[in-house]
Order: C-alpha cells, then structure tokens, then sequence
C-alpha cells in the first residue's frame, strides 16, 4: 500500500514536469500543483490504457506511459491556464 502511494507520486512527479517541459511557454504553478496533476493524469491515463486494452503488457507498457503523459499535458495546460488567470489564488 504505501509503496503504491510512493510510485504514485514519483510518476505524477515525472508526468507533471515532462508535461511542463513539453507544453510551450511557461507554466506558473507551483511543483506541489504539478505533481497532484500528475498523480491525476496516471490514474486517468491507466484507466483510459484499461478501456483501450493497452494497460498490461510484457515487460514496459509504454503505449500506457504515453496516454498517461498525453493526459499530462493537457492536465497542466488547463490548470496553468485557470491558475494564471488568477481565479485559483483569490
């Protein structure tokens, strides 16, 4: 159980800052926003991996790596947006 939360977090943790290298411009969100996004976009990405039938493969499930990293992007590219507006700090 908890080294399931701590895999959690290290995958969010890269999903949320290769999204952010990957998305043009700056993002301006703090890390701790970007792993939660991150750990969101895995769960997401899995169960999307899950329907498609991509989720269990032999040895790395790369095609569930990239859904989860495309869920990612679009993840930080939507609360970038909304916290840069300034509606998420007020």
């Amino acid at each position: 159980m908890i080294l399931n939360i701590i895999q959690a977090i290290v995958l969010g943790l890269i999903l949320g800052v290769l999204a952010r290298l990957i998305l043009p411009g700056k993002q301006n969100i703090p890390l701790w926003l970007t792993i939660v996004v991150g750990i969101v976009a895995a769960f997401i990405g899995t169960y999307v991996a899950r329907l498609l039938g991509v989720a269990d493969t032999s040895g790395i499930d790369w095609l569930e790596l990239i859904i989860q990293l495309i869920v990612a992007l679009i993840g930080v590219g939507v609360v970038a947006g909304i916290y840069s507006r300034g509606s998420v700090r007020s």
